[in-house]
């Protein structure tokens, strides 16, 4: 399930990825934020160290491919098959 709302400090995100869930949703919660992290820090170092900033919408198709990428290349191990259907819903 989606946030409801915007996080605004790592509290409140480290709040609803530790929140109830079934093992499925709880992994793609953190699967979902250690892609979005690694992707928001590769900007952020490529604006500092090349003075280079992609538009925001290229930032969120190299999270959908990257996670995308991630659960089907482990799709044979039974924790990941559902998870496809969950991330693109």
């Amino acid at each position: 399930m989606p946030p409801t709302s915007s996080f605004s400090d790592w509290a409140e995100l480290l709040s609803w990825i530790r929140a109830p869930a079934s093992k499925r949703l709880s992994l793609l919660r953190k699967l979902a934020t250690q892609t979005v992290v690694f992707h928001l820090w590769k900007q952020r170092n490529n604006m500092i160290h090349n003075q280079i900033s992609l538009p925001a919408a290229a930032v969120f198709r190299s999270i959908d491919k990257e996670l995308r990428n991630v659960i089907s290349s482990r799709r044979k191990n039974k924790i990941f098959r559902d998870l496809m259907a969950m991330w693109l819903r």
